[in-house]
């Protein structure tokens, strides 16, 4: 085990600086005709990033002092999605590369050559040459003239501009650090602007006809952290409450910290409003800050947590299950508890963090589970992978009997960045099909 983890690690750091390497030579070295204090500067910066990239998810995982967290981690980790976007251009940019060096050599080749320059002297006309004068009788003969005026000094010839391979790397390496720093700043700004609502009618064929039209809001990952705290809870509780939902769910990953360094972030969660309540899940982040601290916090503000129990409201059933992370602290899902003994007559609705849970829910007869976990793949290409590691990455699929709903997430997690996956608040209004 120690020997394929030595394996995958030392592969993963080898394709890490490799790509790092290519970032460097193609926006320092390529694009300078000599060593100096550019490609220097680049390659600490390049460098420098990834340390403070490394250092920053090192400082959250360890717990270390919450200011040094924070300072690590805004540069840290925009430089990380930065990264990701200047290797993804200038890869872009080289399928750009020889069609630009053509280009420039059929402009070249087709340019006519320049007509040589006259001597000064050529340029005046035979009509307004001077006449020679007349000689005087007894004048002495002068000597004939065996030379023309001197000659005037030669223009100096114009400095040699860069070559055409270099010209089209800097073409190429400015254009894609301009494509990824824009954007990075767009998604950036995406984020700490707040979620978007986005509204999806689940029907559901057990719901009464008196519980038709009833709205849950439901939010995941929020990630509270070193980067998005209490002026971003504070957004995404406002946004919430604006849909006077009935129902609000919280579905995991709330934070990334400790109550004692994140408390006051979430603070705002106290204001939830909702006819039924605000309801909550862990996520796997939950068991990486404290999974018992943050129950027994969100139960303080006013949300009740389900951890593997069920509510059993006036028209169906709301049940909650641990994330698969607490199974290594035996605070794992337990489905039979939630759902064992209900009335399957009566329609169910679960609240489990990650969309992998759904084939459990099909075993226990849930009619919609509720999920987040993926953020929508956050950065794209990120969308393939969790594609490959979820069933449904994003929105509403149906897995037999059940329906899975997957939310975007209201924050982000590392960059506070997303780029194809736009951050989302959903109201999920229920549907009865005897309405």
């Amino acid at each position: 085990m120690v020997v394929v983890f030595v394996l995958v690690a030392s592969v993963m750091v080898g394709v890490l600086a490799t790509a790092n390497w290519y970032v460097w030579r193609r926006l320092f070295r390529d694009t300078t005709t000599a060593a100096g204090w550019v490609r220097r500067a680049g390659a600490v910066l390049v460098a420098g990033g990834w340390v403070l990239a490394v250092a920053a998810l090192v400082a959250e995982r360890t717990g270390a002092p919450f200011r040094l967290q924070q300072i690590l981690a805004w540069p840290g980790f925009l430089w990380m999605a930065l990264s990701v976007y200047l290797l993804l251009a200038l890869l872009v940019g080289e399928a750009v590369r020889p069609l630009l060096r053509r280009a420039l050599e059929r402009r070249a080749a087709g340019a006519p050559a320049p007509a040589p320059e006259p001597h000064p002297a050529e340029r005046i006309p035979a009509s307004t040459a001077p006449a020679p004068a007349p000689e005087a009788k007894d004048a002495p003969a002068s000597p004939p003239e065996t030379a023309g005026p001197p000659a005037s000094p030669a223009p100096p010839a114009p400095a040699p501009g860069p070559s055409r391979r270099l010209f089209v790397s800097r073409v190429v390496g400015g254009a894609a650090a301009a494509v990824a720093v824009g954007t990075v700043g767009y998604g950036t700004y995406g984020v700490l602007n707040g979620p978007t609502v986005k509204r999806v009618t689940v029907p559901l064929a057990k719901l009464p006809r008196a519980a038709h039209g009833f709205r849950i809001a439901v939010v995941s990952d929020i990630h509270l952290g070193p980067v998005l705290g209490r002026g971003f809870a504070q957004t995404v509780v406002d946004t919430i409450n604006r849909t006077q939902p009935d129902l609000i769910a919280v579905v995991g990953d709330l934070v990334d910290g400790s109550v004692k360094d994140l408390g006051p972030a979430a603070a705002p969660l106290a204001q939830l409003k909702a006819r039924h309540g605000a309801y909550f899940v862990t996520g796997n982040h939950e068991y990486f800050s404290g999974a018992e601290q943050w129950v027994e916090e969100v139960r303080s503000l006013g949300l009740t947590p389900l951890e593997n129990e069920r509510a059993e409201l006036p028209h169906f059933d709301l049940a909650g299950v641990n994330d698969i992370a607490g199974e290594d602290e035996g605070q794992g899902p337990d489905y039979d508890r939630a759902l064992g003994d209900r009335d399957r007559s009566r329609a169910s609705v679960l609240l489990a963090h990650q969309p992998v849970m759904i084939h459990d829910a099909v075993d226990h007869g849930v009619d919609l589970q509720l999920s987040g976990h993926t953020h929508g793949g956050q950065l794209w290409p990120g969308s393939l992978l969790a594609a490959a590691a979820n069933p449904t990455v994003a929105g509403l699929e149906r897995y037999g009997d059940t329906q899975l709903y997957v939310s975007r997430g209201a924050g982000a997690w590392g960059p506070p960045t997303r780029v194809g996956a736009e951050s989302d608040i959903t109201v999920v209004e229920l549907a009865s099909r005897q309405a």
